[in-house]
């Protein structure tokens, strides 16, 4: 038998080397090792809208009383302060004119009385007529009358706040004419929520009591709430998103959403965030 030569040993060793490692191949590929997947998503999808945090009921515009002209004589408080229900934010200028009026009245008032006196007096002794009392008490009555609305006038020229809250803006001071805008504006910052601007064709899937997370550049962290309100009428996007292919016509259903911590968000009334409503599952 002839030897074989050197290139031919080596040659015959590749050829045996590649048929191996194809098969070794095939094997893998027909189930000899199987690759991993990735793992499904659990739980339902999230919900996920555009927002702005809000005080409970939103942000009152403190006006003062429906007259054709109102100007600011003192103003009691100023930006930050906290303020009870009933308190006095401002005095307008015509408060020493209705007080004089007041003082007025009030001086006829104590006249007709001793004059009903003095008449009832008579009529009891037979010396006044009928028609006397009668008149006599007819004075007594305008005048109280006059009384009250005298010092319901008066009453209005003390501004006093609405709601218990903290005053976020003052538009009108001291010598100031109250404008368009009102005096100052309130809110009941210790109750902050998150008003959500859920597409109407996510609405279905949120319920009360639901979970959800509201985030911003401008909090640190992510704010935590839980579902309060649902609204009941369908409206147009009020939030607008910076994304330039946002739809700004979308129809949307406004939610409320109560924060877990309202201080974390109590000076950013008005701020865009974005909400995730967790589904049950």
């Amino acid at each position: 038998m002839q030897a074989r030569s050197p290139a031919a040993h080596v040659l015959a060793a590749a050829m045996l080397l590649t048929t191996g490692v194809s098969c070794d191949s095939v094997g893998r590929a027909s189930g000899g090792t199987s690759t991993e997947s990735a793992p499904a998503p659990s739980g339902p999808r999230a919900v996920t809208a555009l927002g702005r945090l809000q005080p409970k009921d939103g942000i009152i515009r403190v006006a003062g009383p429906s007259r054709p002209t109102v100007v600011i004589a003192k103003l009691l408080v100023d930006t930050g302060d906290v303020v009870e229900a009933g308190q006095p934010l401002a005095v307008l200028d015509t408060q020493a004119e209705n007080e004089a009026r007041v003082a007025r009245i009030k001086a006829e008032l104590v006249n007709a009385e001793t004059e009903l006196g003095r008449v009832n007096e008579l009529f009891r002794q037979g010396i006044a007529a009928v028609s006397l009392r009668e008149s006599g008490q007819l004075k007594v009555d305008v005048a109280r009358a006059e009384m009250r609305a005298a010092q319901s006038t008066l009453d209005l020229d003390t501004v006093r706040a609405p709601i218990a809250g903290q005053v976020i803006a003052v538009h009108a001071r001291r010598g100031e004419r109250v404008g368009m805008d009102g005096i100052a504006e309130l809110a009941d910052t210790a109750h902050m929520y998150a008003v959500a601007e859920v597409y109407e064709t996510d609405i279905g899937r949120v319920k009360i009591g639901q979970r959800a997370r509201v985030r911003s550049p401008a909090v640190d962290g992510v704010l935590t709430g839980v579902v309060e309100r649902i609204g009941m009428k369908i409206g147009k996007l009020d939030v607008l998103d910076t994304d330039p292919a946002a739809r700004t016509d979308a129809r949307v259903v406004p939610v409320d959403i109560r924060l877990d911590d309202s201080t974390r968000g109590a000076g950013l009334s008005n701020l865009q965030v974005e909400v995730a409503i967790q589904p049950d599952s």
